[in-house]
């Protein structure tokens, strides 16, 4: 894998990334995005959601702030994404904490045909079907580890799933890959993992194979992390030293400093449901 590529397409192509995102980390996310490389545009209006799609390289559903009118657009937009061929990343903030929130989150993986799934530990074993525990949005603990739930979902659902924490772990359902990067300063500030969603779909929107453009996502934004937090003195001088890290990194800075181990593959095999 080379994730330094990656990056560089993305600055290269600037692609469009359409956030269907919460009002709570919608700045960090556009921001995150930008520093990227990508441009982002957050169209919630039913009107013109569909045109707004159009123009997107990939679209991202996250659910932060869910409401029923939101919702609809969410499902709207994914619809005309699937027509397209755009991918979809999903953002499953709080599933389980609400039956509401669980049953939004179901109703759109089953309506919308979803790339990729980032998500807290948490989120993903209650996606997974096993006990997910969290406090608010936050991950507070699980009855399955973190690879095993995100192997169920990716096979359930047929998407990439990855599951950020201490270490990211990405998988096809096939394919498992663990990422090293990162940093525990990303628990200390609001809309970590949306921003780390948020560079996913930057990272696919330019990639042909999802997997890899979820590895090298995390990877930048987790090394980014680490660079940051060795300036930082406090969450806030982080939060901004996290989006010049990521404004300044070099593909070649990204190649040396991705700590990335394939764990098992279609041809090696690995645990199983």
């Amino acid at each position: 894998m080379k994730p330094g590529r990656l990056l560089e397409r993305v600055r290269a192509v600037r692609p469009v990334v359409h956030h269907l995102t919460n009002f709570v980390t919608a700045n960090d996310v556009a921001n995150v995005t930008l520093a990227t490389g990508a441009v982002p545009v957050m169209a919630h209006a039913a009107e013109e959601v569909a045109e707004v799609v159009d123009q997107a390289s990939c679209v991202v559903l996250n659910l932060g702030t869910p409401t029923p009118s939101r919702l609809q657009v969410m499902r709207e937009a994914g619809r005309r994404a699937n027509a397209r061929g755009v991918p979809v990343v999903m953002d499953p903030v709080g599933v389980g904490l609400s039956r509401f929130r669980a049953e939004a989150v179901a109703g759109i993986l089953q309506e919308v045909r979803t790339s990729a799934v980032r998500a807290n530990l948490a989120e993903m074993a209650h996606l997974a079907g096993a006990e997910g525990l969290l406090r608010g949005v936050e991950s507070a603990g699980a009855g399955a580890a973190p690879e095993d739930a995100a192997r169920r979902v990716a096979r359930r659902y047929r998407l990439v799933a990855a599951v950020t924490g201490p270490q990211d772990w990405v998988t096809d359902g096939a394919r498992l890959v663990r990422v090293d990067n990162g940093h525990p300063l990303l628990q200390r500030i609001t809309g970590g993992g949306c921003m780390a969603t948020a560079v996913v779909a930057c990272f696919m929107a330019v990639a042909e194979d999802l997997l890899e453009a979820s590895v090298a996502a995390l990877a930048y934004f987790g090394y980014a992390a680490e660079l940051a937090a060795a300036q930082a003195t406090g969450g806030g001088s982080f939060r901004a030293l996290l989006l010049d890290q990521l404004a300044q990194m070099r593909p070649e800075d990204l190649e040396q400093g991705a700590r990335v181990r394939e764990v098992s593959s279609p041809a090696t095999g690995g645990s199983g449901d």
